[in-house]
C-alpha cells in the first residue's frame, strides 16, 4: 500500500481528491493506487520531566538542570484515536510520501512518528507550496527522495530538545526563585520568547526614560499664479540637532519676524528629478502581519489564521508561512492563467486591464533569493470569492495586490525641489506630480478609496522659474516638542524580531541573523506574542503592547545570554550544521544542555524581587506632564501636534 501522511485533514483531503481516494477510512482516505492519511500538527509531544522521573513533580532547586539520557515521546491524549489510525497505516504501507508542509517543522511531524511506530520502508517526500489541483498535480510528479529532506528533520529534532531544556530547567529555575521572594506566579523562560520580551521591555524604558526637547519650525505659505503651497524654513545648522530641528526660539522668533516683514520670496535654486519606484514583493509571513496590524489593525495571530484559511479551506492562495517573498523563475508560466482568473471572478479589476501584462518580469523572479516557500501569491482558483466576507476578503485583496503589482509598471513621478531667499531666510518647498500611477493603481484604495480615509494628496507646486519672486500669504511658528518612540503594536514587534540584527554587534551574528530573518520563524512569532500575552507578561491596550511588572523583573534576572538575540544566531549556525550534516544532532544537544547548566550553577544562588515600572500600554507617562524645554538628547523623530501662533 503506498500511503500519503499529510499535516492536516483539509491538506489530505485535497491531495486525496486529485489521487481520487475517495473512500472514506478510519482515519484515511482510500482510493485505488493510494491511501491518504493525516495528523493533526503534531500527534507526539516530548514527555515532561515527570515521566523520566516521579520526584520531577515537585519543582525543587536541587533537581536542576534536568537533562534526559533518553528522550521520550508521548502521544498527545486529545488526538489519541488518529495516532492510532497512523500507526496503524504505517504498519501496512509498503511505501511512504510524507505530504507535511514544506518546512523544517513539517518533516518533524512526520518523521517523529516514522521513528516512534518504527516504520522501516521506502520514503519520498511532496513538496507542496499550494493546494491547489494544478499546484498538487505538479508537485507529485516532482517528488523528492525521502533522503533529501532527512536532515530537516534533525535540525527541527536539534531545535526542540534545546527549547525543552531551556524551557523546562530555566522555567522552573527562576520560577523558584520568585517564589523566595513572594511571587506566587510562573515565570516561562524561553529561548525565543525572552528575548522578544526584551524588545518590548527595552521599548518602555525607553519610552519611560524620555525627556522632551522643545524646538521651532516655521510653515510659510506662498502664492503664485493664483496657487498656494507651503515652503519650510531652513534654519541655521549651528540651532540644530542631528535631525535639523531648530532647539534655539530666539533665532526660530527673529528668523519668523523677519519673514513675515517681508512681502516676497525669490526662487534661488530649482531643480526636478523623476523618481521611479520599483513594486513591493509578494508578502512574506512577516510582512503580511505588519502590513495587516497597520491597514486593517489585526494582531499576528488573528493574520496568520485568516491566511491560513484561505491557503486551507478556500485555495485562493499559496502556503502562507513562508519567510519570503521572492518567486521561482519557473512560476512565472502560470502568472497569465492566474491574471485571467483574478480578472474573470472580479469586476473591480477591470480598470487594471489595460495596464497588466504578464510578460513583464519584475525583480520579485529570482531563483537565488526563493527559499523552501516562495512569497505569498494568489492561485488560479479564484472562484466564489463571493464567499470571501470581512477580514477574509481584506487580507486577500492586499495579498492579490501585491502579484497584481509585479506586471505593472514602475510608479513615477516628480520631484520638484525650489529653494527660496526670503529676507536673508531660507525657506525649501517639494512638491510631488505624479507621471505614472504604474503598480500603485492595484492597491486596494485606488481599486476603491475608503471614504474618508484617503491619503493626503501630494502637494502640487506651480510652474517656478529661478529668480522668480513669489508673494508670501502666511507665516506660522510652530512651537513643538519631541516625542518618545510609540509601544510596539503586534505588527511593529513581529517586524523588530524580524530586523533583530540591528542590535547585535558581532559582525557574524548579525549576518546570520539576517539570513535566517531574525528570531522566531515566520509560523511562530505570532504565537510567542500571543503566548507572553496569555502569561502576563505583556499587557495590551487597543493596538499598543506593554511590558507588565513581572516582564521587567525577568529580563533584569536572567542571564543576558538568555535574552540576547545574538544567542538564536549562534543556534541557528549550530542548527544549520546539523541541518548540513556537519554536526551530529547528539553533539548539538549536548553542548546546549552544557550551556544550559552553566547558566542554572551561576543562578541558583541569586535573589530576586518582582517588581517593575510598568504601566498599562496607553497610561500618560510622567514627562507628558512635566516637560522640559532644555535642549538635550533627542529620542525620536516625530512631533507632537503643534500649537501654533501665526506672527
Amino acid at each position: 500500500m503506498r500511503l500519503f501522511l499529510c499535516e492536516k485533514p483539509s491538506q489530505a483531503k485535497d491531495i486525496a481528491a486529485v489521487l481520487r481516494a475517495s473512500r472514506r477510512g478510519d482515519g484515511c482516505w482510500v482510493g485505488p493506487n493510494a491511501t491518504v492519511t493525516w495528523c493533526i500538527g503534531h500527534l507526539l509531544e516530548t514527555a515532561p520531566p515527570d515521566a523520566y522521573d516521579e520526584r520531577y513533580k515537585r519543582w525543587v532547586l536541587a533537581d536542576l538542570p534536568i537533562i534526559p539520557e533518553k528522550w521520550k515521546m508521548r502521544v498527545k491524549p486529545k488526538t489519541a484515536s488518529q495516532f492510532k489510525a497512523v500507526k496503524r497505516l504505517l504498519g501496512e504501507a509498503s511505501e511512504l510520501v510524507i505530504a507535511t508542509d514544506a518546512d523544517r517543522e513539517g518533516e518533524m511531524i512526520a518523521r517523529e512518528l516514522l521513528d516512534h511506530c518504527r516504520y522501516r520502508g521506502p520514503i519520498q517526500r511532496l513538496w507542496l507550496s499550494a493546494l491547489d489541483d494544478a499546484s498538487i498535480r505538479k508537485a507529485l510528479a516532482n517528488l523528492k527522495p525521502g533522503t533529501e529532506t532527512f536532515n530537516l528533520y534533525h535540525s527541527a529534532l536539534g531545535r526542540s530538545r534545546a527549547d525543552w531544556l531551556i524551557g523546562m530547567n530555566m522555567s522552573r529555575l527562576f520560577t523558584l526563585l520568585g517564589r523566595q521572594s513572594g511571587y506566587q506566579g510562573v515565570l516561562p523562560v524561553g529561548r525565543v520568547q525572552t528575548p522578544t520580551l526584551r524588545l518590548v521591555v527595552d521599548r518602555d524604558r525607553s519610552i519611560s526614560d524620555f525627556v522632551p526637547v522643545a524646538y521651532w519650525a516655521i510653515d510659510v505659505q506662498l502664492k503664485h499664479d493664483g496657487q498656494l503651497f507651503t515652503a519650510q524654513w531652513r534654519a541655521d545648522p549651528d540651532t540644530c540637532d542631528e535631525h535639523d530641528r531648530c532647539l534655539n526660539q530666539p533665532h526660530a522668533q527673529q528668523a519668523a519676524t523677519a519673514i513675515n516683514s517681508a512681502s516676497s520670496a525669490r526662487v534661488s535654486t530649482l531643480r526636478t528629478e523623476r523618481v521611479r519606484e520599483v513594486a513591493p514583493l509578494p508578502f512574506d509571513l512577516g510582512t503580511l502581519q505588519e502590513v495587516c496590524s497597520k491597514k486593517l489593525g489585526l494582531g499576528a495571530q488573528e493574520t496568520l489564521d485568516i491566511a491560513q484559511a484561505l491557503y486551507e479551506t478556500y485555495k485562493v492562495i499559496t502556503y502562507p508561512r513562508s519567510d519570503c517573498g521572492y518567486l521561482p523563475q519557473s512560476q512565472h508560466g502560470e502568472a497569465a492563467s492566474i491574471l485571467s482568473a483574478l480578472q474573470r471572478v472580479d469586476p473591480t479589476l477591470a480598470p487594471l486591464s489595460g495596464h497588466l501584462d504578464p510578460q513583464r518580469r519584475s525583480r520579485a523572479w529570482n531563483d537565488a533569493k526563493v527559499s523552501a516557500h516562495h512569497g505569498i501569491i494568489p492561485t488560479a482558483a479564484a472562484k466564489n470569492l463571493e464567499r470571501l466576507t470581512g477580514k477574509h476578503r481584506a487580507v486577500y485583496t492586499l495579498i492579490r495586490a501585491r502579484y497584481l503589482a509585479q506586471f505593472l509598471p514602475n510608479h513615477e513621478y516628480d520631484r520638484t525641489q525650489a529653494d527660496f531667499d526670503c529676507a536673508g531666510q531660507a525657506l525649501r518647498a517639494v512638491g510631488k506630480q505624479i507621471v505614472e500611477p504604474g503598480w500603485k493603481r492595484a492597491l486596494p484604495e485606488a481599486l476603491a478609496p475608503a471614504k474618508g480615509r484617503e491619503a493626503p494628496a501630494p502637494q502640487p507646486l506651480p510652474v517656478l522659474r529661478e529668480g522668480l519672486d513669489c508673494a508670501i500669504a502666511g507665516v506660522q511658528l510652530k512651537d513643538l516638542w519631541t516625542q518618545p518612540p510609540k509601544p510596539f503594536t503586534e505588527g511593529d514587534l513581529i517586524k523588530a524580531m524580524k530586523n533583530v540584527a540591528k542590535l547585535v554587534q558581532d559582525p557574524q551574528l548579525k549576518q546570520k541573523l539576517k539570513d535566517t530573518t531574525g528570531i522566531g520563524t515566520e509560523a511562530t512569532r505570532a504565537g510567542i506574542i500571543q503566548g507572553l500575552l496569555d502569561r502576563g507578561y505583556l499587557s495590551k491596550n487597543g493596538k499598543a503592547l506593554a511590558a507588565t511588572a513581572p516582564a521587567f523583573s525577568l529580563i533584569d534576572a536572567v542571564p543576558r545570554a538568555i535574552a540576547d538575540p545574538g544567542t538564536t544566531a549562534i543556534w541557528e549556525q549550530a542548527l544549520d550544521m546539523v541541518q548540513s550534516g556537519e554536526m551530529p544532532l547528539e553533539t548539538f544537544v549536548a553542548k546546549q544542555a552544557a550551556w544550559m547548566s552553566k547558566h542554572i550553577a551561576r543562578c541558583s544562588g541569586m535573589s530576586m524581587t518582582i517588581s517593575g515600572p510598568a504601566s498599562p500600554a496607553g497610561v500618560a507617562p510622567a514627562w507628558k506632564k512635566k516637560r522640559k524645554s532644555t535642549p538635550g538628547k533627542t529620542k525620536a523623530k516625530r512631533a507632537v501636534k503643534p500649537k501654533s501662533k501665526s506672527v
